[in-house]
């Protein structure tokens, strides 16, 4: 008798999973997957690095030298000595925190005007800010460079670092959809008390808006660091350079020098790897959150 009702309720429930099974499936495996595109997306850096420690033949020896016999550590000091290594790399930090000071002080301000504050024509200053973020980089670049010659600032920091201070589309739209999402009681609360907008903005919105403010500065600054033709076009003084344009010391008429590119390369994004990690956390939840009620 106990053995047909076993059967029976084997027969109406199925073949029961063993719960190993299934946390293998749910977890295990998608995290094998991430893992592996991880490692994919991390390729690229390995590689650099790999051939950053290789001599010149091994660079271009055929078949492809996968590590090399003996490790090329003095790559990396001959690539800090061969250029202003750490020249460059100061004038790559002053224009990328000022530029992070600028967009944090001029996007909140707008994004926050076009989220709390009503006023007529502000869906279509606000639809016409978006389109301009269709202009490409080169349509308008001939045009800042007429405006930056005839204010006699060229060959300065000025045309990298004063566009910040008018905010960016992007960051602006980003800033505003985090605004709001914070509670209209909240300000609504703060008018009563006689809280003026700025107050209001000071006090309140921007605190709450602290993974938003994260986000938009290291956006910021990873633009900043990584911008090649704006240094390129403004920059005529070698010891103005910022990391970007100074890589090109190692690009020569006739030859180019591999090894120290590669090894410069490498110290060059090591920096953004390592401010990634210490912000990480408010990257996410400024890109996760926004958007979000």
């Amino acid at each position: 008798m106990a053995q047909t009702m076993i059967a029976r309720s084997g027969s109406g429930t199925g073949v029961r999973r063993k719960p190993g099974v299934r946390y293998v499936r749910k977890t295990v495996l998608p995290h094998i997957g991430l893992a592996l595109a991880g490692l994919l997306f991390l390729a690229p850096f390995a590689w650099l690095f790999i051939t950053s420690i290789k001599s010149e033949q091994e660079i271009f020896a055929v078949p492809t030298v996968w590590w090399p016999d003996k490790i090329q550590w003095l790559n990396y000091v001959q690539a800090v000595q061969t250029i202003p290594f750490i020249q460059y790399t100061l004038n790559t930090v002053f224009v990328c925190v000022l530029s992070a000071v600028g967009q944090l002080f001029a996007s909140p301000l707008v994004a926050y005007g076009f989220s709390r504050i009503a006023f007529r024509g502000r869906d279509v200053l606000f639809f016409v800010m978006m389109g301009t973020m269709i202009l490409p980089f080169q349509v308008t670049m001939v045009p800042i460079y007429v405006m930056f010659n005839q204010m006699n600032m060229l060959d300065s920091y000025w045309p990298l670092i004063l566009p910040n201070f008018f905010g960016a589309a992007y960051y602006i739209f980003l800033l505003r959809q985090f605004f709001m999402n914070i509670p209209y009681e909240l300000t609504e609360s703060a008018k009563i008390d006689g809280a003026s907008e700025f107050r209001i903005y000071w006090q309140i919105i921007l605190p709450l808006s602290r993974p938003a403010l994260y986000t938009v500065a290291l956006l910021t600054f990873l633009h900043a660091w990584g911008d090649f033709l704006g240094p390129l076009i403004y920059l005529n003084d070698p010891e103005k350079w910022t990391l970007s344009v100074g890589l090109r010391s190692f690009i020569g008429e006739y030859k180019v020098s591999w090894g120290l590119l590669m090894a410069a390369s490498t110290l060059f994004t090591v920096p953004i790897i390592a401010l990634y990690f210490f912000v990480q956390k408010q990257f996410i939840q400024g890109i996760t959150l926004t958007g979000f009620k």
